[in-house]
């Protein structure tokens, strides 16, 4: 009998053994719901319960009719089935996934009261890590990164080689500003996890939030290419849609968000990514269709905000209240549902309503622990908006040093910079924040090229007609200063080529250069130049 004949039979026993040691037809091997058949003929193709289920226990996105079975099953098996404690865990975390996928978070405290009872049933994260890692997730999904990160780290400690612990702790701690925990977490992940389209999908957002931009890319080009479901494709597709946004490629970005729709029509993501680059090509019109329809599908907080802001841009302040009284209406039914949406909210206060409530609420966050890079730019835009720009500075500061390059934390530090007469750095960061992606938002964009415009001794010397910003000098997409952690070849590139269709991506070219190891402090991209 050769190799693959011994692993087929010894595969075939394992499942006849653990169905006959679980008492069902239904069992888990390698991560996947499968059911024994009579004789000998193989298992079937997994049907839309093992997918989801798979899916959901890796923490891979799954499609919603796939994760609609999956609860049907677990809710009627659990009437017959009370003491199941597994299948609380199961229930519990579809009930997370299906309230992101339908922006739903009545799904929370259903998920959040099926996770407990399978604790009830069977306690402690050793016995029943399941259940502890299914509080973690839904802890991220509620924001609560201090509560992802505790139980999180309980199933980290009691069963330190579970690999699908590792993406859940690196959510948390990024959440929490915890940047090198992140990494080490990383580290771990990649160490322990297999190479598949979820640690791939990982390490491109980590990198992402690095700043090293080629090499995120190149772990989503990957990631789409060992993708197993059109949700995991559409997955890779949009991150990689959203490094093209970040780079400013506009045309890029539509693309991969048309081909990320054509995988998955219901990937709400992708239709309002592509919202935000029409609006970018100047195709307000068709980016207004594509927001109402993602928001009719998908009623999140942050799209009402990019509506409502594309609309102000155009002068259309009646529709742009509606979508502000959105945002405020379904920030408020996620409140009841245990849902931190605090960062969100100060950032429309400080733009649109009381940027002094704003500062309130982001530092009560702040003294939570919630100390992003996000939750920095936006204290620090809210103390400016409020008047203290002096107070302001050491938050932007803290934004833009830690490796993103973000063109809204740019602007917002340049003109915090302006604001107390820091010329010669508010030019500087001005002209980063055009040069990283000159069309940014429909409403600030065009504020920083007018101050930029306003400066002294300087101003937007390579501005064309058509409002494009020409770099005045090439920006490095990989960290300026050099450590044990930093990849081993930095990325030459700032833009890699953005392959058309998805069959191109799958085929695409090039070998993505590996890093020694990932970061584990955080790694400022611009300290040299600005110190």
């Amino acid at each position: 009998m050769n190799a693959k004949n011994t692993m087929n039979t010894q595969h075939m026993r394992h499942i006849k053994r653990a169905a006959l040691a679980a008492g069902v037809g239904a069992v888990l091997v390698a991560g996947v719901l499968v059911f024994v058949p009579d004789g000998d003929q193989g298992p079937p193709e997994p049907g839309p319960e093992a997918r989801a289920r798979a899916a959901v226990g890796a923490g891979s996105p799954a499609s919603l009719p796939d994760v609609a079975a999956l609860i049907r099953d677990r809710e009627a098996w659990l009437r017959k089935n009370p003491q199941d404690a597994e299948s609380w865990a199961v229930l519990g975390a579809a009930y997370v996934e299906r309230g992101g996928l339908r922006a739903d978070t009545a799904y929370y405290p259903k998920a959040e009261q099926a996770l407990r009872r399978s604790l009830k049933v069977t306690p402690g994260e050793r016995r029943n890590p399941a259940a502890t890692a299914g509080l973690a997730s839904l802890a991220n999904a509620r924001h609560d990164y201090a509560a992802a990160r505790k139980w999180g780290e309980a199933v980290r400690k009691a069963d330190p080689a579970r690999w699908t612990t590792y993406p859940v702790l690196i959510e948390a701690y990024n959440g929490l500003g915890d940047y090198p925990a992140a990494g080490k977490a990383l580290d771990k992940l990649r160490a322990l996890g297999p190479s598949n389209s979820r640690v791939l999908s990982v390490s491109s957002a980590v990198y992402r939030d690095r700043g090293w931009r080629e090499d995120a890319a190149a772990k989503a080009d990957e990631a789409f290419t060992k993708a197993g479901t059109p949700a995991e494709k559409a997955g890779a597709l949009h991150a990689l849609a959203g490094l093209a946004w970040d780079r400013g490629e506009s045309k890029e970005a539509l693309r991969y968000y048309d081909a990320a729709l054509k995988i998955s029509r219901d990937h709400h993501q992708s239709l309002a990514g592509r919202a935000r680059a029409l609006a970018a090509l100047d195709r307000a019109d068709e980016a207004g269709q594509d927001y109402q329809a993602a928001i009719a599908e998908r009623p999140l907080p942050e799209y009402a905000l990019e509506l409502g802001e594309l609309y102000e841009s155009q002068g259309l302040d009646g529709d742009a209240r509606s979508q502000y009284a959105l945002l405020r209406d379904r920030t408020a039914r996620a409140r009841v549902d245990g849902v931190n949406e605090e960062l969100l909210l100060a950032r429309f206060e400080s733009d649109h309503g009381n940027p002094r409530a704003a500062v309130e609420r982001l530092e009560a966050e702040w003294r939570r622990g919630h100390r992003s890079m996000q939750m920095s730019d936006a204290l620090g835009w809210a103390l400016f908006k409020a008047g203290e720009p002096a107070k302001a500075l050491p938050y932007a500061k803290r934004a833009t040093g830690q490796g993103m390059r973000s063109a809204l934390f740019s602007y917002h530090r340049g003109e915090i910079e302006r604001a107390l007469e820091m010329d010669s750095p508010a030019r500087r960061h001005l002209e980063e924040a055009l040069r990283t992606n000159p069309r940014f938002s429909p409403l600030l964009a065009p504020k920083a090229r007018t101050a930029l415009g306003e400066l002294p001794d300087g101003g937007p010397k390579d501005m064309h007609g058509n409002g494009e910003y020409t770099p005045l000098s090439p920006a490095p997409s990989a960290p300026a200063s050099a450590s044990s952690s930093s990849p081993s070849s930095a990325p030459s590139s700032v833009a890699p080529s953005v392959p058309a269709t998805p069959s191109a991506v799958a085929s695409a070219s090039g070998t993505p250069s590996k890093p020694v190891s990932t970061p584990t402090a955080p790694v400022s991209t611009q300290s040299a130049a600005r110190n």
